[in-house]
């Protein structure tokens, strides 16, 4: 009975350190930790053309936890190894296009995911336009035409070589009469054209620096008349250029064409081919105001027509010298 107690009794101990046994060792296995997740996705533009060499960062606002990974040639991503759970963003990056942030993503353990819907939207670019007024293009041009002198040193200022060159104001008009009258290069002009006249006795002036002067004076006369009146004032008017557009391109025969009709033919400012008041008003004003200086013997009305014939020969050779002599020897002029 005894050696029975004592049985049970045993028995019971060694269950009882089993028990604990097993309990103690149970505490001692950690837990498993959750499988990660997979995403996977393509990246693409609003055609649907994939977009290579994108990177991609999936990032979530409750930690600093973030992956990165670029797409590749064919816009494919993939994100290994990324913690499940809730509230993740995608945030996809390519120059020249707008940034894509994905909506919250909720990853659950061991999930392989394939987002969808991944397209970027090209960037908005900001272009700042400086829109120039008609005056203030046409005043850049003048500006640049200021700058045109054969050989780099006869004045070339009335001669457009844009394509489409912007109309004059009225100001403008008298702007470049005023430049070219006061360049040096002019006025050496006058005195060398009155020195010819007087070395010829022509007109029947005194002889000596009284006769020289008045030839002078004559030749300045009728040489700003010219510029003013056909020019400036008639031009602004009647609403003509008074400048040579170099065509510079086409056939020959049109060029040669176009430069022989300069006396008779000048555009408007509405770009149009008109009759050429202004050209032929200015050199008739001109001989008439010169023959105004002559001697009383000397004055005659056929001056004043044999003026507007040597003022159409003189448009006459600046045309076709123009067209197809003088832009080769010009001065450089800065592209706008």
């Amino acid at each position: 009975m005894i050696s029975h107690r004592l049985r049970e009794i045993a028995l019971c101990l060694i269950s009882t350190g089993l028990v604990a046994h097993t309990f103690a060792f149970g505490q001692e296995i950690p837990a498993l930790a959750p499988q990660p997740a997979t995403l996977v996705g393509t990246v693409a533009d609003v055609n649907g053309g994939v977009v290579p060499g994108a990177t991609l960062m999936l990032s979530r606002s409750i930690s600093d936890e973030h992956l990165t990974t670029r797409s590749d040639s064919n816009g494919f991503f993939q994100l290994a190894n990324v913690p499940p759970g809730a509230d993740w963003h995608l945030t996809v990056r390519m120059q020249g296009f707008a940034d894509w942030i994905s909506e919250a993503i909720v990853l659950t353990p061991g999930q392989y995911r394939l987002l969808t819907g991944v397209q970027l939207h090209l960037a908005m670019v900001e272009v700042s336009v400086a829109a120039l007024t008609p005056e203030q293009a046409a005043t850049e041009e003048v500006r640049t035409e200021e700058k045109q002198r054969i050989l780099g040193v006869i004045p070339n200022f009335y001669v457009a070589y844009d394509r489409n060159p912007v109309p004059l104001t009225a100001k403008l008009k008298f702007h470049l009469a005023r430049k070219i009258l006061t360049d040096p290069v002019t006025i050496a002009g006058f005195v060398l054209n009155a020195s010819i006249y007087q070395a010829a006795h022509y007109p029947d002036y005194r002889e000596g620096v009284d006769g020289y002067g008045e030839r002078l004076g004559s030749t300045f006369a009728g040489g700003y008349a010219n510029v003013l009146i056909g020019d400036a004032l008639l031009p602004s008017i009647l609403h003509q250029d008074p400048r040579y557009f170099y065509q510079g391109r086409g056939t020959t025969r049109s060029r040669l064409l176009d430069a022989l009709s300069t006396p008779i033919l000048t555009y408007g400012d509405n770009g149009r081919r008109q009759f050429n008041f202004s050209g032929i008003g200015g050199d008739l004003a001109s001989g008439a105001i010169a023959c105004a200086y002559y001697p009383t013997q000397q004055r005659d009305v056929s001056l004043v027509y044999k003026s507007g014939l040597i003022g159409a020969g003189g448009r006459i050779a600046n045309g076709l010298l123009q067209e197809f002599v003088l832009k080769r020897i010009g001065s450089r002029r800065r592209k706008k």
